[in-house]
């Protein structure tokens, strides 16, 4: 485990699939990258940053999301999402988050923030 302190950083690679697309998420009618999948794969990016410096049984729940979808990504497009670890309030962790096409130009950008919480405390509730 190490401390959790800004810097903190992971990089997850896709690549647009059917199953990925407005179309199939129902967030659209365009076979293009979905807005809601971008976002899961960003917050996965964070959830990845940060993993190995919890504490055992810490886990962390999102709890704001504010990402612009600035490019479409068609079927078969990579896709490069990018989480950092940017603030630590107590428990309240701030990430900043990319996502970039094979062209290295911005898919989204924004930020996501994360608490810590007891895992086992958490899904007693």
């Amino acid at each position: 485990m190490t401390a959790l302190e800004p810097g903190l950083a992971a990089r997850e690679s896709h690549t647009v699939t059917e199953a990925d697309t407005a179309l199939a998420l129902g967030s659209g009618d365009v076979p293009v990258l979905a807005t809601p999948r971008l976002v899961a794969w960003m917050e996965a990016a964070t959830v990845a940053a940060v993993d190995d410096a919890l504490a055992g049984g810490d886990t962390t729940v999102g709890t704001r999301v504010e990402v612009d979808h600035v490019a479409a990504s068609p079927l078969g497009a990579p896709v490069e999402v990018r989480g950092e670890l940017t603030a630590v309030d107590g428990r309240t962790l701030r990430f900043s988050v990319v996502a970039l096409g094979g062209d290295g130009e911005p898919v989204g950008r924004g930020t996501i923030t994360r608490v810590v919480v007891g895992r086992e405390r958490f899904l007693a509730r």
